[in-house]
């Protein structure tokens, strides 16, 4: 079993900066994969970026590339999400996820076997 605890969310005005932080636990040599999701009131999960263990193929839904990176410490067992220009669309419960298995369809809730409990981001306008 993986254990994922996120942190780093918080209030910050349209333009500001988050980092999101997401710390592995417990079975942490079988994660393949690790992304950041995130859910807003009344919205389905969404995807927002993936990463591979080595820190290679990084990938990133449209509404959030040139403005958010991923990156990974894979041996902290450490995932991060740096978040810049954020706009009030932004706002979102934002939830870390990892997956046992090199092949997987990024941007599918269900290919996804570990979750954490999410962190809330709230941008204002």
């Amino acid at each position: 079993q993986v254990q994922l605890v996120e942190s780093g969310g918080g209030l910050v005005q349209e333009g500001g900066s988050l980092k999101l932080s997401c710390q592995a636990s417990g079975r942490t040599s079988t994660i393949e994969v690790m992304a950041w999701f995130r859910q807003a009131p009344g919205k389905e999960r969404e995807f927002v970026s993936g990463i591979r263990k080595s820190g290679t193929g990084r990938y990133y839904s449209d509404s959030v590339k040139g403005r958010f990176t991923i990156s990974i410490d894979y041996a902290r067992g450490m995932l991060y999400l740096q978040m810049q220009e954020l706009i009030p669309d932004d706002t979102a419960m934002y939830y870390c996820a990892a997956h046992p298995q090199y092949a997987i369809n990024w941007g599918s809730r269900g290919a996804y076997d570990y979750w954490g409990h999410g962190t809330q981001v709230t941008v204002s306008s």
